[in-house]
């Protein structure tokens, strides 16, 4: 097959030109269209040359709706004798220009409904993809996201449509997981900060998934009520909750779960206290400098009595340095002994009770206390009042201690114990000590192996999983503020909650490319189901059943009507008028069988 072209690209009878096409292979319907117009775009886009006169004028009266109604009534009665001439002569134009409107009417709906639509679509996909990766996989701010789509020359590309893309999708999601079912959790609260707005967070201790993330007007104990009664609608019931003593979250907490457990964070029960050791350490290396400046100019002494002098002043400072040496060594070595204290087990693997853990810190804090530092008093008498709370997390050890020794052997548990004890705390620690603890948790499930045979996998499992719910610290919920802040700084404080919605979808759904959830997403994790697609295919689908549910009367997709009845419609009105009135049986019935398009 093989097609001729010479159309006329003019509105008016005078002052055309042709544009000759000899002829293109047969393609498909899309290749073909292409071809098409790739010609009339390279013949339009021609210079004038000898012997080529071009001339277009386009007119004024002729709006994009009138055009539109020109081609529907050419496309409706093609084939009828004379018709074309009498819509030609009615909106004075040529019949050139009347049949390239509607050969172009061709071309758009073959785009329509040819398989390149599908192209189209996957495309429009990976945009989608493209902005909510750069957004939240590479979080770029949206100044970066435009340049970034400028540079591969991808459009829209400006940061208005950005802004209302991210909008739109966070709207799409919620702020609040929801559960099929009862589910129990250990909470993890914080309070982050947007200039002076609280974002109030609460994520799962075993999973980091973030359960309920919200930006408040204030964080009073009624807000956190709030917050915390909306999670047990959802579905989520509290085994205990961890945080810091903020006066509002930990009110509102014991309102909303008056049963549960609170749990003090042990960094900021201890932070001042550590803080104090670093003060001396300063402390310390200032009097080594000044001994040693005091010795310096002793030496550069001449006389008797200036020696004397400086002798006596290398004295002084001698011994102030001893003196702060002494007492940075005496409460770095006490502190240490504090922080084995607060771990889990002994060091032959028997869970610490409640009872020897408060005996052992009441111990260290009268110790501490003796050391010569006002610093040191001031900073331990909240500590003296909080110990009813430090205990909490033993309590738990406690009971979880029986159920373990009811159903496995007293000295297998010691060594599970400790081959936990050693793989929990390699983690934060740097090369040296990480080397040294997993080689210690090895050694301890090699002794733990080698005595229950068959068994070791499950009561091995067991033990590690009971364990891993004693939770002693909030600090797994400082990553949504490491998480937030870039964010934070590239909006300047000015976040959203549909921003804070599209942050929380994501850290749920993302996978952990290192650690022990290494390959896991936070959701998975929560409810032991694996994610059917990536995050950002998860993301695209909720949007768009959002766009379904809350626009439910959109239009269908569009239909064409084919009358086949053979009949040929007289016009009694002008051709300019025929869209208005329908012309018969044939056109009430198209309009009773697409009620929606009419």
């Amino acid at each position: 097959m093989c097609v001729k072209v010479g159309h006329t690209l003019s509105d008016t009878q005078s002052g055309t030109f042709q544009i000759p096409v000899d002829s293109f292979p047969e393609t498909s319907g899309g290749g073909r269209m292409v071809i098409l117009l790739r010609i009339l775009k390279i013949h339009h886009d021609l210079p004038p040359t000898r012997g080529h006169t071009m001339k277009f004028t386009r007119r004024p009266d002729l709006a994009p709706q009138t055009r539109i109604d020109i081609v529907r009534l050419a496309w409706l009665h093609q084939g009828v004798y004379g018709k074309m001439t009498a819509i030609a002569k009615y909106y004075k134009i040529s019949r050139t220009f009347l049949y390239q409107m509607l050969f172009m009417a061709h071309l758009q709906l073959a785009t329509l409904f040819s398989d390149e639509q599908f192209l189209l679509q996957k495309d429009h996909q990976h945009f989608d993809h493209l902005l909510l990766l750069l957004r939240l996989e590479g979080k770029c701010s949206l100044l970066s996201i435009t340049a970034i789509l400028k540079a591969l020359e991808y459009h829209p590309n400006s940061v208005g449509y950005l802004s209302q893309f991210f909008h739109s999708a966070g709207q799409a999601l919620p702020s609040t997981l929801v559960m099929p079912s009862q589910t129990w959790v250990f909470y993890l609260s914080d309070e982050i900060f947007a200039l002076h707005a609280p974002i109030l967070v609460t994520i799962d201790a075993a999973s980091t998934a973030i359960l309920k993330i919200e930006l408040a007007s204030e964080r009073s104990a009624e807000t956190w009520r709030a917050h915390f009664e909306a999670l047990e609608a959802h579905h989520f019931s509290s085994l205990g909750m961890a945080s810091d003593r903020g006066l509002g979250l930990v009110a509102g907490y014991r309102a909303a779960c008056d049963m549960a457990l609170w749990v003090a964070d042990y960094f900021h029960e201890f932070r001042d206290l550590f803080e104090v050791l670093h003060q001396m350490e300063r402390k310390a290396y200032a009097a080594i400098d000044k001994e040693d400046e005091a010795a310096r100019q002793f030496a550069r002494a001449k006389s008797e009595a200036t020696l004397t002098k400086r002798l006596q002043q290398y004295d002084t400072a001698h011994h102030t340095c001893e003196q702060a040496i002494a007492l940075y060594d005496e409460l770095a070595l006490l502190l240490h002994l504090l922080r084995e204290a607060l771990h889990l087990c002994s060091p032959y693997g028997k869970l610490r009770t409640p009872e020897n853990v408060r005996t052992e810190l009441t111990l260290l804090f009268h110790m501490i206390e003796e050391l010569d530092c006002a610093a040191i008093t001031n900073t331990l008498k909240p500590l003296h009042q909080h110990i009813d709370d430090i205990v909490v997390p033993f309590t738990h050890a406690a009971t979880i201690d029986a159920e373990l020794r009811a159903v496995v052997p007293h000295d297998v548990l010691d060594c599970l114990v400790l081959a936990w004890h050693h793989d929990h705390v390699s983690y934060p620690s740097p090369a040296k000590s990480k080397h040294y603890h997993q080689h210690e948790r090895e050694f301890w499930l090699a002794c733990a192996a080698a005595r229950l045979g068959d068994e070791f996998d499950t009561l091995k499992t067991l033990v590690f999983d009971k364990l891993d719910t004693i939770v002693r610290a909030s600090s797994l919920v400082e990553m949504v503020n490491g998480l937030l802040r870039p964010y934070l700084n590239s909006c300047k404080g000015q976040i959203t909650q549909e921003a804070l919605n599209l942050i929380m979808f994501y850290h749920n759904h993302h996978r952990y490319k290192s650690g022990k959830r290494q390959g896991k997403t936070p959701i998975e994790l929560l409810t032991g189901k694996p994610l059917e697609a990536e995050w950002w295919e998860l993301l695209l689908q909720q949007v768009t059943n959002h766009q379904n549910v809350t626009d439910p009367g959109a239009l269908p997709p569009l239909q064409l009507m084919v009358n086949n009845d053979g009949r040929r419609e007289q016009w009694a009105s002008p051709p300019c008028q025929a869209h208005v009135e329908p012309t018969g049986t044939a056109e009430q019935e198209r309009r009773q069988t697409v009620p929606q398009a009419a």
